[in-house]
């Protein structure tokens, strides 16, 4: 019996999403809440890490809260077999996934750690790992800190923000030419650290270089970072 055009339609509208095949291998992490696993670069799902360059507050005293949540994480999975479970990919092409070593929860522990907050955008998994870590004044939660969505949104190019006042300092080198070739990878010095922008990521087109680079590998041994849009 021939099947009606709609009626396939509505088949293929209510059919589930293929699942993501799963993730694994020897880990090394990017930052507190991303790491590379085997040839793989995956984000933790439903968590969000102050960036490496961010700094905290406590007891009056500014503490480096991005590289410490880095740390962390490097400590429980670099070297170590990780497994993830793919949950979506974002617009980098990076698995955002749940992920374990053996049956420890990564993105959990991450959270109940205090360096990490639930990314309640996306999840309200962890809310009560949140919620532990806060009423117990763990990492992050042992003083005060920008979200780090906001501090994201904060480190962005000035040239897409105009009713904010120009706090970026002048360059202390000499810009380079405009891209071309394989060298398109653009390094930007600002207030917020040396960020890395890749062509097509937002504000790629508005980013001052002052340094051009042809691969992740050379950006990143030159001190600069990869930007981050979530």
């Amino acid at each position: 019996m021939t099947q009606s055009p709609a009626l396939l339609f509505l088949l293929a509208a209510s059919a589930p999403a293929v699942a993501q095949s799963p993730v694994s291998g020897i880990a090394r992490n990017i930052d507190g809440d991303s790491l590379h696993v085997g040839t793989h670069e995956v984000r933790l799902f439903g968590i969000d890490a102050p960036e490496y360059h961010q700094t905290c507050k406590r007891g009056g005293q500014s503490w480096a809260c991005g590289a410490e949540a880095a740390s962390r994480l490097a400590g429980l999975v670099n070297g170590k077999a990780v497994s993830c479970e793919p949950v979506d990919t974002d617009e980098y092409g990076r698995s955002v996934a749940r992920c374990r070593v053996g049956n420890l929860d990564l993105n959990r522990t991450m959270v109940g750690w205090g360096y990490a907050i639930a990314y309640r955008h996306y999840s309200l998994d962890y809310v009560s790992a949140e919620e532990s870590a806060k009423a117990n004044k763990r990492g992050l939660w042992s003083g005060t800190f920008e979200m780090p969505s906001q501090y994201r949104h904060e480190e962005q190019p000035q040239a897409v923000r105009p009713n904010r006042p120009v706090l970026r300092a002048q360059p202390r080198y000499r810009p380079s030419p405009a891209p071309s070739g394989p060298c398109v990878i653009k390094g930007n010095r600002g207030p917020h650290g040396w960020i890395y922008h890749m062509p097509g990521m937002p504000y790629y087109q508005q980013t001052h270089a002052e340094q051009m680079f042809c691969s992740e590998r050379d950006a990143q041994a030159a001190g600069y970072r990869r930007a981050r849009v979530r």
